[in-house]
Order: structure tokens, then sequence, then C-alpha cells
């Protein structure tokens, strides 16, 4: 039997339109899909009848399946002749594991493709009217892992983030806050910094807190703010209140507006 072949597709931020056209035409032929938690579930209806679709999910601290499970899924597949598709929550290779599964696919030499999606760093901070860049604000960005590293091996430069970057687009780190406050405070960003919390990022039950790096914990803790959400640090935030058009088209019952 021929090998098949695998696509590692970026199913967007959430909102159903934002997958790519390419991300669309592999999850219609696709024979096997598996798929992660945070896809929008809607775009499974667009597999063909009979594709075996995988849930992969993770949530913190539990895994559905392991990471090696799954390489280990896609390369059984594809061995089998069949066209499998990878469907992860925004892109692939931004915090997606996409690395890691190209890694184990190339191993075994297994053809495949990455089709790259909006990622969440981007397009929840447009949907909350957040450019991460602007001529008078922010010339720089950084995508950020919010995962907490041991104090011995600290992958995240802090320090460098705090001085060097002016927008911070903080994944999956609601947890960790009051640990990214501490580590961004220590190292030069002041306490009026503007911060953004965008929970479940353009889809209709997006909501968003503005605080600065001073009160934000506490404005996190009052509206029970949790993951999904990304964490926008910088000037930029200040341009929400001018151009914030995506939560103006939603029913007013989830948005939360706050002054600096």
């Amino acid at each position: 039997m021929n090998t098949g072949k695998v696509y590692l597709v970026g199913a967007g931020p959430g909102d159903l339109d934002l997958i790519t056209v390419k991300g669309l035409k592999c999850i219609q032929k696709a024979d096997v899909i598996l798929y992660d938690r945070l896809i929008n579930k809607e775009l499974l209806t667009y597999a063909k009848e009979g594709a075996d679709l995988i849930y992969c999910g993770k949530l913190p601290d539990f895994h559905t399946l392991k990471q090696e499970t799954i390489n280990h899924f896609l390369v059984k597949h594809a061995k089998n002749g069949k066209v499998v598709v990878r469907l992860k929550g925004g892109d692939p290779f931004v915090f997606g594991r996409g690395g890691e599964e190209a890694e184990a696919l190339a191993k075994h030499t297994i053809p495949f493709e990455v089709v790259p999606g909006v990622t969440s760093g981007v397009a929840a901070s447009a949907y909350a009217g957040i450019p991460v860049t602007h001529r008078d604000y922010s010339g720089s960005f950084a995508f950020v892992t919010g995962h907490r590293q041991s104090e011995e091996s600290e992958a995240i430069q802090w320090e460098s983030l705090a001085k060097g970057v002016d927008t911070l687009a903080i994944y999956m780190g609601v947890r960790n806050l009051p640990y990214i406050r501490e580590q961004l405070l220590k190292h030069g960003r002041g306490e009026q910094t503007p911060v953004a919390l965008i929970h479940w990022g353009t889809t209709k039950d997006q909501q968003t807190v503005t605080g600065t790096l001073s009160n934000i914990i506490e404005k996190a803790k009052q509206h029970r703010i949790e993951n999904p959400t990304m964490i926008i640090v910088g000037e930029v935030v200040k341009m929400r209140e001018k151009i914030n058009w995506f939560e103006k088209t939603m029913t007013p019952v989830s948005d939360v507006r706050e002054a600096f």
C-alpha cells in the first residue's frame, strides 16, 4: 500500500470564517482528522462522509492523548495510505507542537505539508480593537508562552521582553498572571503599562477586560477570566477605546470596558 500524507492544519482562532481556503480543502479530503479542543467544532461538519474523527484535546494538567500517542497515530494512519489532517487551533507552529509532529513525520519519512493558520496573538487582538503594531505605539511585538518555566531553566527572557519589545502577546498565561506581572515589573515595565485580557477571542463568547500592570490581576479575578485567554501588554491596548469594532456587533452581555 502506498503511504498517505499528513497535513498539519491551522484551524484559526475560533471564528469559523478565519480558516484558510487551503485548510478547508484539507478537511474536506481527509480520511482521518485528529483535532484539538480549541478548534471551532463546526469545521468538522465539512469532513467527508466516513472520515474518522479523533479527539486529541488537552486541558490544563490533563491530556486526553499524550503527544507521543498523537505522533504515533499520525504515522500509523499515513502508513496505511490515509490522508490525515492534524487540525489545531490557531497556527500549527505557534505553541501548537506542530514542529514536534513534523519532526516525527520526517523521522518516519511520511510526506506532509504545513498549512498555516491565523494565530490568536494577532486575531484576538484585532477582534478586541487592538493592533499589535502601530506607528505611534509599537514597532515590535513578540509571541510569548504563558507557561511558567522553572527558576533554574527559565526559557522566557523576561528582561529582554520587558525592555526590548513594545507589544507582548502572551498565550495561555492567565494562571501565571501574577508571575508574569512580577517579571515585567521587575525588569522595567511601568505599573501603568496597559494590559488586555481577551477571553475566547474572535468567538461569540469573546470577553475583554482591560487595565494596567498595577491592577490587572484584581480585574481578572473580579471578572473571573480563565483560559483560553490572550494577554496583550503594551501601549497599543489604548487603541481599543477608538477601534473596538467586533464587540459592538455582539449582544452586549460579555464585553467589559475599563478606563485606564
